[in-house]
């Protein structure tokens, strides 16, 4: 059973069967006998059709995003631009897919030589819950234009946005191009195993991505992993502070703190480290907790009661280590799964807040002596997923080669977009997700190579 628990009441909102053995079955053979036929449409007939798609998301865009806010706490608001962005993911692929995946010429000792990019086959999506739709996009908008076709596995909490989107693709695409499959751990692995899924994509925590790629790698099936992360934001003293301040505490509380890809440690030169920390708990203060269905909410709950339980472990470890708390960190006596706002100063690097990621609304600002203290501490995790430096333009792009993560944004916010490449190194993954590297993932790179004509 699937069960959606509204985070804001901790009460059952909606529950879904399991698929039964012979629907998952049922599916994947449609699966292989959709992809024969999906190969073969040419780019325009297939961007045609995912374009349908976004259409048909949009038009429902205020139903998705009360689903969103309802099963794991996603404020209106935020629930909102997600469905946008998904539509706006699937009309991207759709107009750049065709210039993603052109051949390539390399001259060689052959008449003519070049790379083309074919398709793989039925590819399986394991997503989770904090970005049900986006995250669905992102995954099978890229592999659907290279000619794939797409199994979706959506986090057991969020059955209600999985059945939005599975509805929406089976009114705009032909059957089993897109199809979703309700099941378990162990119904997972069957699938992962079939022999006609042909790759696997995978969002989640860094221990279960390590299950999938084991499993996937036993197979010698690719495997596409975007796990945790625990973002360092860089401030210098010539930074923008307010623009800085504003973009920090905006990426730390989206979806309350649940994003891998918010600012999580922020090191700030010592010359401004105050006049800094005194704008972020300005802020952080001023931020509404409340009902994710209100216009006005700016925090909504934590998804899930254990995860608002690891939270508060991580949060009271870590004062205990010796870090002060300025703001938050004290659970409230009110039903759902709420978290305040939370503020952490001189944290141990030895303590979870610095170690850990920490899904939710906490900040950890710490000071720093210079820019290079700064990188080092940020390097300084298991996880390499994304950085932020606030900084002179010129000095921020010498500093991102420093940084081991994935992604770097300098003077801007944190955050994933269909024409860029994204993904992490160390714990935070493997390969690459969007733009014209994602697409490239889950496609057969086959070389080509012609020799001279038979002569007349």
């Amino acid at each position: 059973m699937f069960e959606s628990i509204d985070p804001s009441t901790g009460a059952s909102y909606l529950r879904v069967e399991l698929d039964a053995e012979g629907a998952i079955e049922g599916k994947l053979a449609a699966a292989s006998a959709a992809y024969r036929d999906w190969r073969a449409y040419s780019m325009k007939d297939r961007a045609a059709l995912l374009k349908k798609l976004a259409t048909s998301i949009r038009e429902d865009r205020e139903r998705i995003a009360m689903l969103m806010t309802r099963e794991m706490g996603k404020p209106i608001r935020e629930a909102r631009a997600e469905t946008d962005k998904c539509a706006w993911c699937f009309e991207h692929y759709a107009e750049f897919a065709e210039s993603y995946l052109a051949p390539v010429e390399i001259a060689s000792d052959a008449s003519k030589s070049y790379v083309q990019h074919l398709p793989l086959g039925p590819i399986l999506g394991i997503l989770p819950w904090n970005a049900p739709i986006w995250l669905a996009a992102r995954s099978a908008a890229p592999a659907l234009m290279a000619g794939n076709v797409v199994v979706l596995k959506h986090d057991s909490h969020v059955p209600g946005c999985a059945q939005a989107l599975g509805e929406h693709a089976e009114k705009t695409l032909p059957p089993g191009v897109l199809q979703l499959v309700f099941t378990d751990n162990d119904g997972t692995e069957e699938v992962i195993r079939d022999k006609r899924i042909r790759g696997v994509s995978f969002t989640g925590s860094t221990r279960a991505g390590k299950i999938v790629a084991g499993i996937a790698g036993s197979e010698l099936k690719p495997a596409v992993l975007e796990l945790g992360g625990s973002d360092p934001a860089i401030v210098a003293q010539d930074a923008d502070l307010e623009a800085a301040c504003k973009a920090i505490v905006t990426s730390r509380i989206i979806n309350a703190g649940q994003s891998c890809i918010a600012a999580k440690r922020i090191f700030v030169e010592r010359p401004v480290y105050e006049e800094v920390l005194g704008n972020i708990r300005t802020r952080m203060e001023a931020l509404k907790v409340g009902d994710p269905a209100h216009e006005d909410t700016d925090v909504g709950p934590l998804a899930r009661a254990d995860i608002r339980d690891n939270l508060h472990r991580q949060v009271t470890e870590t004062i205990a280590a010796g870090a002060k708390c300025l703001l938050g960190g004290t659970l409230p006596e009110t039903p759902g799964y709420f978290y305040p706002p939370t503020l952490l100063t001189d944290v141990p690097l030895n303590s979870p807040a610095f170690c850990e990621e920490t899904f939710g609304p906490v900040a950890v600002v710490m000071a720093v002596d210079d820019i290079d203290q700064a990188i080092d501490l940020a390097n300084q995790s298991d996880y390499g997923l994304a950085a932020a430096v606030w900084c002179d333009s010129a000095r921020g792009e010498a500093l991102a080669a420093r940084l081991e993560t994935g992604q770097v944004n300098v003077n801007g916010i944190v955050k994933t977009d269909p024409r860029l490449p994204s993904g992490g190194i160390k714990n935070s993954g493997l390969g690459r997700e969007l733009g014209p590297h994602g697409i490239r993932e889950f496609v057969n790179t086959q070389q080509v190579w012609v020799g001279p004509a038979k002569p007349a």
